[in-house]
Formats: structure tokens, C-alpha cells, sequence
């Protein structure tokens, strides 16, 4: 039997903490490490218990998600730890910038149970934690954007990765992606795992903010 997943949950409030980590703790495969309710002490308790995920609030009191995310992915110890952002549609700003500091994705907090066990699979799978719903989610936050980001400077692309990253910009899943470009599903996600390698994302999440930063999609 493999090992189970080792999760840290950190929160500020209370209730959703003890909600997470009781979830959690149910589920057979899985075991909460630790729970933490500010940035600094889930940096200290991240790196004493090096868990597999950590699912990371993003306000906080002293230290906010998005830089605690910063250090975990920058500290050479925690490789291996993912880190899952917790957050509302009305964070979406906190979001992004915690996805560039290296998340491998978000949650809404009101995910429902079994959703969040599924994610936390997918993400120790090392699979895209983000449905096509969410993912389209983030297209509508980027055309709603009043002005574009600067664009960055893509990596030489083959006409099919181009044609596979505009695509999953536009929130489809591989299947549809399939469909579109009437190839295997199984060819569509050998693409998006290349795409992943030359732009540098973990999820693919960061294929979609690639896209519209380089202006591929707008």
C-alpha cells in the first residue's frame, strides 16, 4: 500500500481549517502534518514537515500566501511539496501572482468535499489540478483586465503547440482539445506536458497566463 499523502493546511479562519484538515483526515490516503494559521508559521512548519501538499490560504495576518508560496518553491528542501492556493473569485489578483510564485493551482474555498480530495490527487499524480470551468474562469479575469500585462517573449513554438496552447487558453479540456484539432487525447497531453517544459509551469494554469502575457490570446 503507498504511503499517504502528507498535507499541511493553512488558514486564518478557524472554521475552514478545522474544516479542511477534519477532511482530509478522514479520507484513507491522505494524513494532515500540520495545520498553521498565518504565512511564517507555515513556513516553519512546511519546512519541519516537508509535506507532499500544502493547501495555502492567501490573506493572512503577517505574512500572505503568495510570499509564503514564494519561499516554499524557492527553498531547494521543499522540491517535492505543491502548493494549492485557497481563495475566493474575489481574490483573483492574489491568485495570479501566487500561481507565478509557483502554486500549482487554486481551490475556491467552497469547493465541495470531494472535489478537494480529488484535486489533491490530481495534484500528487502530478496531473493539471484546474477544471476547464475554473481554468475558464481565468480567461473571463483576463479580458476583463483593464489593461494588458507586458508581453512577454515566447519560446520558438511548433504550429500544432500553438495551435494546442491557444486552445487551452480558452479553457478546453483535452478531450475537446482532441476533438478540435481531431487528434488522439492522449497526443493533446503529451503536447501540454512540452508546452509546460518550454514556458516553465507546473499546471496548467500557467499555460493559460503564458498566453495571454505573450499576447497569443486576448
Amino acid at each position: 500500500m503507498n504511503e499517504p499523502v502528507r498535507v499541511v493546511v493553512v488558514d486564518d479562519q478557524e472554521l475552514v481549517l478545522a474544516g479542511f484538515a477534519a477532511l482530509l483526515s478522514g479520507a484513507p490516503d491522505m494524513t494532515v502534518v500540520g495545520q498553521a494559521r498565518q504565512g511564517e508559521e507555515a513556513l516553519r512548519l512546511v519546512r519541519a514537515t516537508r509535506p507532499d501538499v500544502v493547501l495555502m490560504d492567501v490573506r493572512m495576518p503577517v505574512l500572505d500566501g503568495i510570499e509564503a508560496t514564494r519561499r516554499i518553491r524557492a527553498d531547494p528542501r521543499l522540491s517535492d511539496t505543491r502548493v494549492i492556493i485557497l481563495t475566493t473569485f474575489g481574490l483573483d489578483e492574489y491568485v495570479f501572482g501566487a500561481l507565478r510564485a509557483g502554486a500549482v493551482g487554486f481551490l475556491l474555498k467552497d469547493t465541495p468535499p470531494e472535489e478537494l480530495l480529488r484535486s489533491v490527487r490530481v495534484v500528487m499524480a502530478g496531473e493539471s489540478l484546474l477544471s476547464p470551468s475554473i481554468t475558464r474562469r481565468l480567461v473571463e479575469v483576463f479580458a476583463a483586465a483593464p489593461a494588458p500585462a507586458p508581453a512577454r517573449t515566447m519560446p520558438e513554438l511548433t504550429d500544432r503547440e500553438t495551435d494546442v496552447l491557444a486552445l487551452v487558453a480558452q479553457g478546453l479540456s483535452n478531450a475537446d482539445i482532441a476533438a478540435r484539432l481531431q487528434i488522439g487525447p492522449a497526443t493533446v497531453k503529451t503536447y501540454v506536458s512540452r508546452l509546460l517544459t518550454k514556458l516553465g509551469g507546473t499546471a496548467r494554469v500557467h499555460l493559460v497566463i503564458a498566453a495571454y502575457e505573450s499576447g497569443l490570446a486576448s
